[in-house]
């Protein structure tokens, strides 16, 4: 794991235990895209960066779901709530940039709100579709890089800073089926798949 990437790991785990209290404040469209998305997943399903699993009550119960995070201590309470839901679930601990998944090992691969925190977004795309059957599909929601001054600028500085998700998973290979903004253009959710 890089030195970037382990601080993100980092700043997880330092969230992890008062996460859910700041979630609860969640504008209502955030949630009904959480439960818009989930609710195409289909087969066998890895939500990279499940955090402290908030999306697990979304899914249909047929879904295989698979949840991946960098934080131990996120993991933790996504088990809680998978417990507490008498919901099956696989929590593995990694880097959704190295993902230690097969080729083609996934029909549905969902992110929610934690693209742009993952230093290298076009290698975490990368992976995402490598791990996807071939017409598997991607369900994303992220916040947009902001454009405008002086939000540019604080954009620069993050170290990595966020691009449009649309264009990153076109680069690694996605056709986007569907795309929109919410929450005054900030956020963009789109459905893609991995071509046949």
């Amino acid at each position: 794991m890089d030195a970037r990437t382990e601080k993100v790991r980092q700043l997880w785990e330092d969230r992890a235990e008062r996460y859910d209290t700041g979630s609860r404040y969640e504008p209502p469209a955030i949630r009904s895209t959480r439960r818009l998305l989930c609710g195409g997943a289909r087969g066998r399903t890895l939500e990279v960066a499940v955090g402290t699993g908030t999306n697990l009550e979304y899914y249909p119960p047929q879904v295989e779901l698979t949840g991946l995070d960098l934080s131990p201590a996120m993991l933790a309470k996504a088990r809680e709530k998978a417990r507490e839901q008498g919901r099956p679930l696989t929590l593995v601990e990694g880097d959704a940039q190295e993902l230690s998944f097969a080729d083609r090992s996934f029909d549905t691969v969902l992110c929610a709100l934690a693209l742009c925190t993952i230093p290298d977004q076009g290698r975490a795309l990368t992976e995402m579709y490598r791990v996807l059957v071939p017409g598997g599909r991607l369900l994303l929601v992220d916040h947009v890089e902001y454009t405008r001054f002086p939000f540019r600028l604080r954009e620069r500085l993050r170290g990595h800073p966020r691009r449009l998700p649309r264009r990153v998973a076109e680069e690694a290979g996605f056709r986007v089926g569907h795309h929109d903004r919410l929450l005054f253009g900030m956020v963009e959710r789109l459905v893609a798949h991995r071509p046949s």
